[in-house]
């Protein structure tokens, strides 16, 4: 078993998307970290923390990888919930309870979910009124 050393980088940016309500970009985590850690250790991070299942990928809909923190107490392989992309505000945001089926034919192995559903998060509604 390898263990995996915490450096400040990485306990930095581990709290970062534990704070957050929202996925967060790599060029969002950049900006918070301020002058911490260079964009390539944030990338070095992020990768370790996605195969360590601490975070995981959303791609939004526009192409742009967000991060979010695993909300589970035990290893998972596939995070088996549904995405929420804000069309006004662009925020990705997780919602746990909405958990996505499908049927799949049986000679075909899922690795991975991105089911992310479009529209007017709360906030971006509520302001429409």
């Amino acid at each position: 078993m390898k263990v995996t050393r915490n450096t400040t980088a990485k306990t930095a940016v581990t709290e970062i998307l534990s704070k957050s309500k929202t996925a967060l970009s790599h060029s969002e985590i950049h900006k918070v970290t301020a002058d911490l850690c260079d964009r390539v250790t944030i990338y070095r991070i992020l990768d370790r923390l996605v195969n360590d299942d601490i975070v995981h990928k959303i791609v939004d809909l526009d192409g742009t990888v967000k991060y979010a923190k695993c909300h589970h107490s035990h290893p998972v392989t596939i995070h088996n919930h549904a995405h929420f992309s804000c069309e006004n505000c662009h925020e990705i945001t997780c919602l746990e309870s909405v958990k996505p089926s499908y049927i799949i034919p049986h000679n075909y192995k899922v690795n991975d979910i991105n089911f992310t559903l479009s529209g007017l998060c709360p906030n971006c509604l509520n302001s429409n009124i």
